[in-house]
């Protein structure tokens, strides 16, 4: 019989993360396939759950929800910041910058530059996108944690 994918067990899989136009973001496809165990934080609960009841050798896609995925975007994530907070000779729309918070780095994305200020969005760059999820289960064991 073989082990179904639940928490705690331990999944060797290959998977590709897409927007819904066809962009791919991430893919392991092409390199070694991932291994993590299910809960250990490694990835996001919306792209857990649809692996639970899997098993070595079973492929599914899934559309995850910007709720279940990176979020929805946040208008209060849009800040104006001061020009001193910027090297002014290269700054750029589009550009990313990481500033400091009281968590560490924080990836801002430059998207408008006016007189007084600089608007930097804080948003993860996926937030408000589905994304879809194909996954390629490759080994399901049980977690040997000693």
């Amino acid at each position: 019989m073989s082990l179904t994918i639940d928490q705690g067990t331990k999944v060797t899989m290959s998977f590709s993360l897409a927007l819904e136009n066809g962009e791919l973001i991430d893919s392991n496809f092409e390199d070694k396939p991932a291994t993590f165990v299910l809960g250990d934080g490694n990835l996001l609960p919306g792209f857990e759950a649809p692996l639970k009841g899997l098993k070595a050798g079973d492929q599914g896609e899934f559309l995850i929800s910007p709720e279940n995925a990176f979020g929805q975007r946040n208008p209060e994530n849009m800040q104006d910041l001061t020009h001193d907070n910027f090297d002014q000779e290269s700054i750029q729309v589009g550009d990313v910058y990481s500033f400091q918070n009281g968590e560490g780095e924080l990836p801002g994305v430059i998207v408008e530059i006016g007189d007084d200020s600089v608007k930097v969005d804080f948003n993860h760059p996926l937030a408000g996108r589905n994304i879809i999820f194909k996954v390629d289960i490759v080994e399901v064991a049980p977690n040997s944690v000693h």
